[in-house]
């Protein structure tokens, strides 16, 4: 017999409490989502048929779109991966005529670790923070669970963080200013990234942005347990996601760190960290308790809980009121961690 590795259906744990109200604005475009929610995965059986309903409903963007009409330089690299394992792809791309020496944002796309592409989320991240900030933006094209199972996919971002160090300069990026950044799987990649980087001596990064950040394989949380089966990505569809990525290992003390980044027992010595959830998602009381935790080991931490906001709210109900809060908050991070 399967046992499940959803805690709340233990028999000797609290109710959850009542669930979080979503915020009326971006309830009103949740109740539009229907079939995308019902899409998502129960299993990691499911996953090819989520990726091809995505597909189906939100293709990515072309490279021809990505450019813009000539608004925007953008290329495809392949570069070392991982010891003795595939190339890893790269998309680059910056604001046309771009002054050499920009700081850089390496970017993790999001995906549950089981979904997305290079592409995903790189016109919002052009648009809103390359032009005004004035940055090179490269994304990195991981390998994904179930067929690539951890540590696939962060090794991965890992070297493609070693060659954009290495060669920043090339891009026109300047490589000591890098930030990485990524929301949902790329958040919690962003958080592992960063712990290896300073595990092994690696980049020194200026800062980790974390959006709604995937962090904890347990997936037992009082907000996991309080949103299932409400909003975005719920508990259901998180389990699926991380039994994809870590298979019998999800959920027991076999997970490591750069796995699972709530698993880290050391947050000391990392980039400043910018990080932001909803407080009606099922991620909020991870992230939540990973910046309390760098603030407790004495680093810099900025944390933002945006009230009524479901999992992706802001790139899945842009023009709410907290959506636009929410982007504009990271624009004004950006700027103060690359001046300092």
């Amino acid at each position: 017999m399967t046992r499940s590795h959803v805690r709340s259906a233990r028999p000797d744990r609290e109710a959850p409490p009542a669930p979080v109200p979503f915020d009326p604005e971006t309830a009103t475009v949740l109740d539009g989502l229907g079939d995308l929610r019902a899409a998502e995965p129960a299993s990691p059986a499911d996953v090819p048929r989520w990726r091809a309903h995505l597909a189906a409903v939100a293709p990515g963007p072309t490279l021809e779109e990505l450019r813009d009409g000539g608004r925007f330089e953008v290329a495809e690299h392949t570069v070392p991966g991982p010891a003795g394992a595939p190339d890893v792809p790269l998309l680059v791309a910056r604001p046309a005529g771009l002054t050499d020496g920009a700081p850089v944002v390496y970017h993790l796309h999001g995906g549950g670790m089981i979904g997305g592409t290079s592409r995903t989320g790189v016109p919002g991240i052009l648009r809103e923070w390359a032009v005004p900030l004035g940055l090179v933006v490269v994304s990195v094209d991981y390998r994904l669970a179930p067929e690539h199972p951890y540590p696939a996919g962060v090794e991965d971002c890992y070297a493609g963080l070693l060659w954009v160090a290495r060669h920043a300069v090339r891009a026109g990026g300047d490589p000591e200013r890098i930030v990485v950044a990524g929301g949902s799987a790329g958040g919690g990649l962003t958080a592992a990234v960063a712990l290896m980087a300073r595990d092994r001596d690696g980049p020194r990064l200026t800062g980790q942005l974390a959006m709604c950040a995937m962090l904890d394989d347990r997936n037992d949380t009082p907000s996991a347990r309080q949103m299932a089966g409400r909003g975005v990505w719920d508990q259901r569809a998180n389990e699926a996601a991380w039994t994809s990525l870590l298979g019998e290992a999800r959920g027991t003390e076999r997970v490591a760190p750069y796995a699972a980044p709530a698993r880290a027992t050391d947050l000391s010595g990392l980039p400043p960290a910018y990080m932001d959830v909803g407080a009606a998602e099922t991620y909020r009381d991870e992230v939540t308790t990973y910046a309390t935790r760098i603030w407790r080991a004495g680093g810099d931490a900025e944390l933002h809980v945006w009230s009524g906001g479901f999992h992706g709210f802001d790139q899945i109900s842009p023009d709410t009121a907290v959506a636009r809060d929410a982007r504009e908050s990271r624009v004004r991070w950006l700027r103060r961690v690359l001046d300092r």
